[in-house]
C-alpha cells in the first residue's frame, strides 16, 4: 500500500549551506498494517511524512501510495490519504461539525455521506458532547479529535499521524491509540509517527527507528528484541541511534 524508495529530501540554508532532512529511506507497509515511525524530534519523521502526503516533493528517489507516485500523480494519492500534521490548525469559528462538512465538501463529498460519517466518526471519537461547539472553546483533546476527524472524513484507506497523542491527557490519548487500532481492524493501512514508546509497542506491527534522516532499523517489536537481544524498545532505540548494529538476521541499517 506504501513503498518509499530511497526517498531523500535536502533543503538548502543561507547559513547552513545544504541539509539533509531525509536521506535514502526505504520501506514499506503492507495494506492492513500499523507501521510506527519512531524517532527523536528533527529525526526526520514528518519530513518523510510530508513527502508521501506530496505536500514536499523528493529530491531523488520516490514513493508510491496505493500504487500512485508521490510526484507524478500526487491529486490520486492526496485522494487516498488523510494526513495528520502536527502543526495543522483549526478554524476557530467553526463549530466541530462545520469543520468536518467543510472538508469533506472539498473531498467532492455529498451532503447525506457528510452527515453519516460525522455521525461514525463522533461514535469512535467520542466528540458528540461538543460537536456543535465553536472550535476556539476546545481543550487540546477536543482539537486533536476534530482534526483527526476532520483529516478521515472521507474514509480513505491510508492514514498517516505525525505525533497524534503530542500534549494531550491520559485519557484522551487512549481514545486515539483505540481509534487507531480500530482502523486497522477495518483493513486501514497507517504510518504513525512518534517518540512515544509506550504507543509503538501497543500499535505497530512494524517498527523502523529514524535519525538524522536515515532508517537504522525495522522489524517487528519481537524481531527487534531477537536482534538486538534486548526487551526494553528504549534500549533498543538507543542502541540503534548510537550506532550499534544487531547481531546476524535483524533488519538493520548502521549509518
Amino acid at each position: 500500500m506504501i513503498e518509499a524508495r530511497q526517498l531523500t529530501k535536502t533543503f538548502r540554508d543561507r547559513k547552513r549551506g545544504e541539509i539533509r532532512a531525509v536521506e535514502g529511506v526505504s520501506f514499506r507497509v503492507e495494506p492492513g498494517q500499523i507501521y510506527g515511525l519512531l524517532g527523536a524530534n528533527g529525526a526526520g519523521k514528518t519530513t518523510t511524512l510530508r513527502l508521501l502526503a506530496t505536500l514536499l516533493q523528493p529530491t531523488r528517489g520516490g514513493a508510491t501510495v496505493a500504487g500512485f507516485d508521490v510526484v507524478t500523480q500526487p491529486a490520486e494519492v492526496r485522494a487516498r490519504v488523510g494526513f495528520l500534521a502536527a502543526s495543522t490548525a483549526l478554524y476557530a469559528r467553526l463549530t466541530a461539525r462545520e469543520t468536518l462538512a467543510y472538508f469533506g465538501r472539498l473531498n467532492g463529498m455529498a451532503e447525506a455521506d457528510i452527515a453519516a460519517r460525522t455521525r461514525s466518526l463522533a461514535d469512535d471519537l467520542g466528540m458528540h458532547d461538543f460537536l456543535d461547539r465553536r472550535c476556539d472553546k476546545f481543550s487540546t483533546g477536543m482539537k486533536q479529535k476534530t482534526s483527526i476527524a476532520r483529516t478521515l472524513i472521507h474514509d480513505p484507506p491510508v492514514m498517516i499521524f505525525d505525533e497524534p497523542t503530542l500534549g494531550l491527557d491520559v485519557m484522551a490519548a487512549r481514545t486515539i491509540v483505540q481509534f487507531v487500532r480500530e482502523c486497522r481492524a477495518r483493513g486501514k493501512t497507517v504510518i504513525y509517527s512518534t517518540h512515544i514508546m509506550s504507543e509503538v509497542e501497543k500499535l505497530c506491527d512494524v517498527i523502523g527507528i529514524i535519525h538524522d534522516g536515515r532508517l537504522l532499523a525495522e522489524g517487528s517489536l519481537a524481531s527487534l528484541r531477537a536482534s538486538y537481544r534486548e526487551n526494553d524498545l528504549e534500549e533498543i532505540f538507543v542502541q540503534a541511534v548510537g550506532g550499534l548494529a544487531a547481531p546476524a538476521g535483524g533488519n538493520v541499517n548502521p549509518p
